[in-house]
């Protein structure tokens, strides 16, 4: 969460790569504010990195980011591909030192959210390029499916090590299959999604979520067919209608505009908008909820905008 390196005066850059800054920052940002949860993240291409990916940074206070050529072009690239190792890989070591780091920090008590960064397709989209990604769907799926095998691989053996080094929560985004439509995501996506849980499921029984960015409703019902806990979704979809599409059963987290409202909106409207959702949420009794932003805060968001969110929810809960 970048807000943290922000809060602690820190560029993205150390905070992405120093595990003592990245647990600084977020150690900080959980005293400051004495939030329900906690997030370890540091950017989009932690797993992709780990798998060979080529990423840089464009400055020293933007997130790092894939760079020159794709990493796969065609079948031998993948099987170029070692086996995973998050004692060894990319950042993966990095980030688990950072997860024990903000546990020694905040204590056993708080609830401790760390991303695994991508789900199959999505780690397939920054290996291949997205929109090489999308055509594969449709000219060469057995290549695509070739990556997503191996994202499996490696995004399960990361959210396993995150949760052996002490998350609460692993989270996982597929923001890039939303991009699909519904009927090709479900043919496309979906089960390696489902592969991946399934794997995770077998290993621990800590609860796995699921984040696909925009207007995500119509594959709502098969996100939560996957088998996650809960799924994260963000301003564009009516949590109350998600709630009836998926159950009692599954958790619903989000899903305030992290731009519009708690970035440049008044203490009072954020407040305000905080306690409607949460009274929203519990007219369509749907208890696993969590309110929180639709997606990442921005950087730039009021320390008193978060006061009013955390206030608001406290006293609606």
């Amino acid at each position: 969460m970048h807000y943290c390196a922000r809060l602690a005066g820190v560029s993205l850059r150390r905070y992405t790569t120093d595990a003592a800054t990245l647990a600084e920052c977020v150690t900080r940002y959980y005293e400051r504010f004495q939030p329900d949860a906690i997030w370890l993240s540091a950017d989009t291409w932690v797993t992709a990195q780990a798998m060979g990916a080529p990423v840089a940074f464009s400055d020293g206070d933007s997130p790092m980011s894939g760079t020159g050529e794709p990493l796969v072009s065609q079948p031998a690239d993948v099987d170029k591909i070692p086996p995973p190792d998050p004692g060894s890989q990319g950042r993966w070591p990095m980030m688990l030192d950072a997860l024990q780091r903000i546990r020694r920090g905040v204590g056993e008590d708080v609830c401790l959210v760390a991303c695994f960064d991508q789900y199959p397709f999505s780690l397939a989209c920054a290996l291949m390029g997205i929109e090489t990604s999308l055509m594969k769907a449709f000219d060469d799926p057995p290549l695509l499916e070739a990556v997503m095998a191996k994202a499996v691989d490696y995004a399960s053996a990361y959210a396993l090590s995150l949760d052996r080094a002490g998350a609460d929560v692993l989270s996982g985004g597929d923001s890039p299959a939303g991009l699909l439509g519904p009927e090709l995501y479900h043919k496309v996506a979906w089960p390696f999604a489902c592969r991946l849980v399934e794997r995770l499921k077998a290993s621990t029984v800590k609860p796995v979520t699921l984040h696909i960015c925009g207007s995500a409703t119509a594959v709502v019902s098969d996100m939560a067919a996957t088998g996650v806990d809960a799924l994260e979704l963000d301003q564009r979809v009516d949590l109350t209608a998600a709630a009836r599409i998926v159950g009692p059963g599954v958790g619903l987290w989000g899903n305030l505009d992290p731009v519009a409202l708690l970035a440049q909106a008044a203490p009072r409207q954020v407040r305000q908008t905080t306690m409607e959702l949460v009274r929203s949420m519990r007219s369509v009794g749907h208890a696993r909820f969590v309110a929180s932003s639709g997606c990442t805060l921005a950087v730039e968001t009021p320390a008193e905008n978060l006061d009013a969110f955390f206030a608001a929810v406290k006293e609606g809960g």
